[in-house]
């Protein structure tokens, strides 16, 4: 093969594999969280990035109103939660039976 061929290819070939490793995994984790974040609604029990447990009494446009204790409620932006704890408790349920 014509060595001046190979060079453009290897190159092509470079941003390829970049392409599926990096880039494409993670505008499909982007996705994923951005449906999680739109998907909280008033009653789930969640648990933040800092490991505070609560469950939400107020869903805004950028902020949740969690209540961590009885009459304690904290305001924290939704991009805060990590885990959706009523989702995780469902599918604990189900594997059970």
């Amino acid at each position: 093969m014509d060595p001046k061929l190979i060079q453009p290819l290897m190159i092509v070939a470079m941003f390829a594999v970049m392409y599926f490793f990096f880039i494409r995994p993670q505008s499909q984790k982007a996705k994923k969280e951005k449906a999680f974040v739109e998907g909280l609604e008033k009653g789930a029990k969640v648990v933040t990035t800092n490991g505070i447990h609560g469950t939400i009494d107020k869903v805004e446009d950028t902020t949740l109103l969690v209540e961590i204790d009885r009459n304690v409620k904290i305001r924290i932006e939704k991009s805060g939660i990590s885990t959706d704890l009523t989702l995780a408790l469902n599918k604990t349920a189900e594997e059970k039976k």
